[in-house]
C-alpha cells in the first residue's frame, strides 16, 4: 500500500466524516480527496514529473495536507521545510533537495524572493492565500478547469489515477540536523510509513472514533505521523492549530471539538503541570467538558518529575515514546497498560531493538551501549550521501547514536546521546552547527557549545568563547550575530567568555569538563 491508496480508499469509506478543522472551516473526507486531486492534476499540468522535489514551508493548515499528498499523487517527493530556519539554512536544504517548486505562503514571500535568485533549480512558487504575478495561486490549482473541484455534473474525475506508485519509492526527504554542520535528507518511502502508521496504532490503540488536536509544527516527523498520518489512516478527525500560542486558544480548542488525543512535547506538559489551578477542579472539569483520554509526548526525553506532576494533576497517562527521523519516526512506546516511568517503553510491533558496544558485540541486559533499530521503517538511506548511509545502516540495522539500556522486560531506557546533539523543544540542534557560526564572528578565536538543562525547553544551547587577543565583545553582541544566521531556538542564550577552553593532550576542546560544570 502507498500513501496516496490509503488516503483514497479512507476518502470512499468515510467520505461523510470531518476529515480536517480548521477554526471555523469543517473539511470532510470527501471533500479532501478531492482536493488532493484537483492540486495533482495542477501540479502535473505545471510540468511535475516523477520523483521532483517540491518543498513546503507553510505553518498549520489545510493547505499543508494537501499539498502533501498532492505532491505524492503527483509522483513527486515531498520535502518539509522547518519554517523556524533563516535563508542561508533554507539555500542550502533547497539547493541539496534540488526542488523545483515550492509551496508557501505570503508570510515567507520575502526570504523566497531573495532565494529564487540564488538557486538554480528553483522555477516556480506556489503561494497559498496570495499570489504574485511571479508566482502561483494555490487556489488556481484548485479550481482550474478540468479538475474534480471544477468539473461539470458527469464528469469523470481528472487526474484521480496519475500514476503507479510503488510501495518503496521515496515518498518524503526530511532534512535532519548532522553532526558535520550541514543537515541530511532522509530519505522515507511509503512502506517506511506505513509500516510505521500501522504498528503506531496497534500500540496506543487510536480509533477511528478519535479526534486528534494538531498543534505542533507539521514539518516534524513525529507531529507528522502521530497527529496526522495515523488519524487519516484510521478516518478519524484531526482538529489544527497554527501554533500553541497563546494556549489559551488551544484549550478552547480541545472543549469545542472534544479532543480524545493530545500530542505534546516535554515543555508542554511542564507548562501545564504548573498551572495553578486546583487539581480536583481541573479533573472534574476535563471530564465534564471533554472525553480527552490519552496525552503523548515524545521528540524530547520526559522528565519523570514533569510526568509525575502532571498525572496527579490531570488524572489522565501520559504515553511516552522514543523515535527518531531515520525510523520513520516511531520506535517505541510507553504501554498503558503496564509503563515503566523512566522508561521510553517497548519497541512497536515489527520492529527490533538491541544494545551493542563499540565492536557492535550485543549486549546483555541493563547494560549500556548504542541502541540499535531493525524494521520496516528503517530508512532508505541519506540523501545522495551513500557512505553517510553504510555508517548508519549495517546489516538491516540503524544506528541510532543514542545510549539506551534494555531491562529484563524488554523496555528501553535512553541514557545519553552518543551524537553531540541537543533536544531544544523537541527539535535538534548541534553544537557544531552554532560553533561553525561562532567561528565566523571575527573577534572569535575559540568556542565550544555544549547543552544545560532548561526546566521549559528541556536543553538549551550555552556557549564558552575565547576572544582573539586584543579583541572585547559583549555576550548580546555575538548572540544577535548568531541569530542573524541560525533559527531562533539554536541561538545559545548564555555566552560565557574564558581566557582559555580545556583541552585533551591532543589539543581538542575537553567539553566533558564543561558539561561538569553545569551539573546542579
Amino acid at each position: 500500500m502507498t500513501l496516496t491508496e490509503m488516503l483514497k480508499e479512507n476518502c470512499r469509506i468515510y467520505s461523510k466524516r470531518n476529515a480536517l478543522i480548521f477554526g471555523k472551516k469543517r473539511i470532510g473526507y470527501r471533500q479532501l480527496n478531492e482536493q488532493v486531486i484537483a492540486v495533482s492534476y495542477g501540479l502535473i499540468r505545471l510540468g511535475i514529473k516523477k520523483d521532483e522535489k517540491i518543498a513546503i514551508l507553510l505553518k498549520n493548515c489545510p493547505e499543508y495536507i494537501v499539498s502533501y499528498f498532492a505532491i505524492l499523487k503527483a509522483g513527486g517527493i515531498v520535502i518539509p521545510l522547518n519554517f523556524m530556519l533563516k535563508e542561508e539554512e533554507l539555500k542550502y536544504i533547497l539547493d541539496d533537495a534540488e526542488a523545483s517548486t515550492i509551496i508557501t505562503s505570503p508570510e515567507f514571500m520575502p526570504v523566497i524572493n531573495r532565494l529564487k535568485l540564488r538557486l538554480e533549480n528553483l522555477k516556480q512558487v506556489i503561494v497559498a492565500g496570495g499570489k504574485t504575478p511571479e508566482t502561483i495561486d494555490f487556489c488556481d490549482l484548485l479550481n482550474q478547469r478540468g479538475s474534480p473541484v471544477a468539473r461539470e455534473p458527469g464528469e469523470s474525475l481528472a487526474g484521480e489515477e496519475v500514476l503507479d506508485l510503488k510501495p518503496d519509492d521515496v515518498a518524503a526527504i526530511l532534512y535532519t540536523s548532522g553532526t558535520t554542520g550541514h543537515p541530511k535528507g532522509v530519505m522515507l518511502t511509503h512502506r517506511n510509513l506505513i509500516s510505521n502508521i500501522i504498528s503506531s496504532i496497534k500500540a496506543i490503540k487510536f480509533t477511528k472514533k478519535d479526534r486528534f488536536l494538531c498543534l505542533l509544527p507539521m514539518f516534524h516527523s513525529f507531529t507528522w505521523m502521530a497527529c496526522i498520518l495515523a488519524p487519516l489512516y484510521l478516518g478519524a478527525s484531526i482538529a489544527i492549530v497554527e501554533s500553541v500560542k497563546p494556549f489559551g486558544k488551544v484549550i478552547r480548542n480541545i472543549i469545542r471539538n472534544r479532543i480524545t488525543i493530545f500530542v505534546g512535547i516535554p515543555p508542554i506538559y511542564n507548562v501545564l503541570s504548573n498551572i495553578p489551578v486546583p487539581r480536583i477542579l481541573i479533573s472534574r472539569l476535563l471530564r465534564i467538558l471533554n472525553p480527552l483520554r490519552i496525552y503523548i509526548s515524545g521528540a524530547a526525553s520526559l522528565p519523570v518529575e514533569v510526568l509525575r506532576k502532571f498525572e496527579e494533576k490531570f488524572r489522565i497517562p501520559i504515553l511516552e515514546g522514543y523515535g527518531l527521523t531515520e525510523a520513520s519516526p516511531v520506535v517505541s512506546i510507553n504501554p498503558q497498560a503496564l509503563r515503566k516511568p523512566g522508561s521510553v517503553g517497548l519497541p512497536i510491533v515489527g520492529v527490533e531493538v538491541k544494545v551493542v558496544d563499540e565492536n557492535s558485540n550485543q549486549l546483555p541486559t541493563d547494560k549500556e551501549g548504542e541502541l540499535l533499530v531493525k524494521g520496516e521503517n528503517v530508512m532508505k538511506g541519506y540523501y545522495k550521501l551513500p557512505e553517510e548511509t553504510k555508517k548508519t545502516i549495517k546489516d538491516g540495522w540503524l544506528y541510532t547514536g543514542d545510549v539506551a539500556k534494555i531491562d529484563k522486560d524488554n523496555y528501553i531506557y535512553i541514557v545519553d546521546r552518543k551524537k553531540d546533539m541537543l533536544i531544544v523543544r523537541g527539535l535538534n540542534v548541534y553544537p557544531r552547527e552554532i560553533e561553525e557560526a561562532l567561528y565566523l564572528h571575527p573577534k572569535v578565536a575559540e568556542a565550544a557549545v555544549i547543552g544545560v538543562k532548561d526546566k521549559f525547553k528541556g536543553e538549551i544551547p550555552k556557549a564558552y568563547v575565547v576572544l582573539k587577543e586584543g579583541e572585547q565583545a559583549e555576550e548580546g553582541e555575538l548572540i544577535s550575530f548568531l541569530r542573524e544566521r541560525l533559527a531562533s531556538y539554536k541561538a545559545p542564550r548564555t555566552i560565557e567568555f574564558r581566557d582559555s577552553l580545556p583541552k585533551t593532550s591532543t589539543g581538542k576542546i575537553l567539553k566533558r569538563a564543561l558539561r561538569k560544570e553545569n551539573v546542579i
